[in-house]
């Protein structure tokens, strides 16, 4: 597994920002045709897991967990569409961090 961890500044609305996400980008990773004719944005292939963290009034963290370094790599471009998406709030990536991921552990109150 590989990890991509990202740091975005954004003007306007976070509650809106988040709203549109969940929409359309975060609702797709639980659904069985992610790629589907009414996503808006198509989500790169491969993402096991995705946060997004409220830092602060106008910045938010992402962590996205791949199945490969491959597929993170090629996500690249799905970000920036996502990103494209959000125009309307300015987004603008600050810091981007990935790498592999050398413990990864889950409890069971998260899987329920």
């Amino acid at each position: 597994m590989y990890a991509m961890i990202r740091r975005y500044r954004m003007t306007g609305s976070m509650d809106r920002l988040m709203e549109k996400v969940a929409a359309q980008f975060a609702a797709q990773l639980s659904t069985e045709d992610p790629a589907g004719p009414a996503a808006p944005v198509r989500i790169p292939a491969g993402i096991l897991s995705y946060q997004a963290v409220r830092t602060g009034d106008e910045t938010l963290l992402t962590v996205t967990v791949f199945a490969s370094a491959e597929l993170l790599a090629r996500a690249q471009q799905g970000a920036a569409d996502i990103r494209q998406s959000l125009k309307e709030f300015h987004v603008e990536e600050i810091e981007t961090f990935s790498g592999e991921v050398s413990i990864s552990r889950v409890s069971e109150a998260l899987l329920a």
